[in-house]
C-alpha cells in the first residue's frame, strides 16, 4: 500500500487531510521534518505548517535528519504513524535525506502502509527528478550530490506554488526547458494537494 499526501502549502489543504483518516487526530504522531528550511533564516513557512497540525490536535514531533545515522533516525520514527518533511531547499533536503539514510526510512513506511505528507520540496524529493528545480532554488546547496534523482515513490514530478506571482517567471522557466516531461509534471497550486493511493492519484482542492 502506498499512501502520499503531496503538497504545495500543505498548511493550507490539511484540513482536507483529515478527511480521509480513519483515526482522531490526537491518537495519530506526526514526526515533522524541518530539515529542507536550515539554509533560510525565515522559519514562517515552517512554522506555519507545524501549527496547523498542532492546531488539528495532532501529536508532533520534531525529527531533523542533518547529521544523524539511519541507525538513529530508526529508533526515532519508530513509533510515528505520519512523516511530514517541510519545504525549503530541495537539493539540500535531498543531499541531507541520502546521507542520512533517511529515504530508507521513508520507502519501509511507505510500505507499510502509513501516511506521508510533502510540503512543496517534501512533495518534489518523492518524485523522479529534482534537477528541474534549480531554476527556483539556490544551486550552491547540491554541491554533494552525485544525481538529481528523487526517490520515485511516485513516477511524477510535482511542481508546487503554480500559479503563485512570486514564482511566475521561474515556473514557466521550467514548464518551457522541461517540456519533454510535460506528462510527467504535475502542478498543484497553493491551494491544492495530490492524493495518492497505491497507484490512483487524485487532486484535492481547498
Amino acid at each position: 500500500m502506498k499512501r502520499l499526501f503531496l503538497t504545495s502549502a500543505a498548511s493550507n489543504v490539511l484540513d482536507k487531510f483529515v478527511e480521509l483518516l480513519e483515526r482522531p487526530t490526537s491518537d495519530l504522531t506526526v514526526a515533522f521534518v524541518p530539515t529542507a528550511w536550515d539554509v533560510y533564516e525565515d522559519k514562517y513557512f515552517v512554522d506555519k505548517d507545524r501549527n496547523k497540525l498542532i492546531q488539528l490536535w495532532f501529536k508532533v514531533i520534531d525529527i531533523n535528519i542533518t547529521g544523524k545515522t539511519q541507525k538513529i533516525l530508526e529508533k526515532q520514527f519508530q513509533n510515528i504513524d505520519i512523516i511530514f518533511v517541510a519545504g525549503g531547499n530541495t537539493f539540500y533536503l535531498l543531499e541531507k535525506t541520502l546521507a542520512s539514510g533517511f529515504d530508507k526510512i521513508i520507502k519501509k513506511h511507505v510500505k507499510d502502509g502509513k501516511y506521508y505528507i510533502g510540503s512543496s520540496a517534501g512533495s518534489i524529493l518523492v518524485g523522479l527528478s529534482i534537477e528541474p528545480f534549480k531554476f527556483l532554488d539556490d544551486q550552491s546547496k547540491w554541491s554533494n550530490l552525485k544525481s538529481f534523482d528523487g526517490l520515485k515513490l511516485i513516477d511524477k514530478i510535482i511542481l508546487p506554488h503554480y500559479g503563485k506571482e512570486k514564482y511566475k517567471e521561474k515556473i514557466n522557466q521550467i514548464l518551457k526547458n522541461y517540456s519533454y516531461l510535460k506528462d510527467k509534471i504535475i502542478k498543484l497550486t497553493d491551494d491544492q494537494a495530490l492524493l495518492v493511493d497505491n497507484e490512483n492519484f487524485k487532486i484535492i482542492s481547498k
